[in-house]
């Protein structure tokens, strides 16, 4: 019994690996280009929108429908999800093929494909498009989840370690997220959750491949979930006959950074593990605060979030793409020994704070 007073959960069967990683992302555009070339006229320069703009932690952001070229606020829902179902392909099929290539694995040996998002809706949908369009199996099993926000990420690889666990066959978890598709109006300076969405969020599509026993890569042991009673209004996703609208209220941070603590000691505390343990965090960057405040609470000095900060400022918030971006980053380019605990988190609608533990295959 931990000092949480929460058991081990029991491992059994397989130990699930993520082995590879792909990615793919559409055009870029330049943060304080897109504020002069398309908000500031619509948003008549208002000094406090540039400053939620250029403030942002974002450097450079991909969208799949460039704003300086394309004004999608006026499309109806069934434009933008033509539109995703077009764009998601694309995107979803080459982050697939690269974290394939990058864990030696064939698309036929995979035995259950994981597609999340929250930003487009099909049936037949991308996971039925994709695993023809590659090669899977006719008998692939096949999970979409749907609607859950940023931290969907890491009930997909809980999902997908699962049956990994329990198969003993290869899974494939992947994120395809298009926010770009549901730009709204936005001429009213005043209304800052609106302003703050199309300052943060960008397009991308993430993949990651899980196998059973493998002696390299990162064994995920464990996931949890943390719903804040009484805060739904908080943060909302909302689909409207022109796309999805989002509310983003300011508490949003503060609100997450008081669950943070406890949450991350129930998530590593059962395996024997403290917060200074941990070699690795993959901090969702939902938005500059939201990495301050993680690292304040957890007391993580500044070179333990940088490659959060390092993706918010170089793709913007990619919804449920964006942490498996992150962890990537750490499982490549940090000096990681075998059996080093690794961290990732994400926020969402709920509000809710989702977590996983992994570890270095050893």
């Amino acid at each position: 019994m931990s000092g949480t007073g929460r058991e081990r959960p029991l491992l059994s069967g397989h130990r699930a690996v993520i082995t590879g990683h792909g990615e793919a992302v559409p055009e870029p555009f330049g943060q304080e280009e897109i504020w002069d070339e398309v908000f500031a006229r619509d948003l008549n320069g208002d000094r406090v929108a540039r400053q939620i703009f250029l403030r942002a932690g974002i450097t450079t952001r991909h969208a799949s429908v460039d704003p300086r070229r394309t004004d999608v606020s006026g499309w109806s829902t069934g434009d933008r999800m033509r539109r995703y179902v077009t764009d998601g392909r694309k995107l979803g099929r080459a982050a697939v093929q690269a974290a394939l290539a990058d864990a030696g694995r064939r698309p036929d040996e995979i035995g259950l494909f994981v597609v999340v998002s929250c930003t487009g809706y099909a049936t037949p949908g991308l996971d039925i498009m994709l695993a023809d369009e590659l090669g899977m199996d006719p008998n692939v099993r096949r999970l979409i989840v749907g609607h859950m926000g940023c931290y969907a990420a890491i009930p997909g690889l809980n999902a997908a370690a699962d049956f990994v666990r329990a198969q003993g066959r290869p899974a494939l978890l992947l994120c395809v997220e298009l926010t770009s598709l549901h730009r709204q109006r936005s001429d009213d300076p005043s209304d800052l959750q609106t302003v703050v969405s199309h300052a943060l969020f960008a397009d991308a599509a993430a993949a990651v491949v899980l196998e059973p026993d493998s002696a390299t890569g990162l064994e995920l042991l464990h996931t949890t979930a943390t719903t804040v009673p009484g805060t739904e209004e908080l943060m909302t996703w909302d689909v409207t006959a022109h796309g999805f609208r989002m509310g983003l209220s300011p508490k949003v941070p503060d609100v997450l950074a008081g669950q943070v603590e406890e949450a991350t000691a129930e998530l590593v505390g059962p395996f024997g593990f403290t917060t200074p343990d941990v070699a690795g965090w993959a901090v969702h960057p939902g938005g500059r605060r939201i990495v301050e405040v993680v690292a304040e609470r957890l007391r993580l000095a500044d070179p333990l979030v940088a490659e959060s900060r390092d993706v918010l400022d170089r793709y913007g918030n990619c919804s449920s793409a964006t942490v498996l971006m992150v962890l990537d980053r750490i499982r490549r380019g940090r000096a990681l020994r075998p059996g080093d605990p690794v961290v990732a988190m994400a926020f969402g609608p709920g509000l809710t704070l989702c977590s996983a533990l992994l570890r270095t295959a050893c």
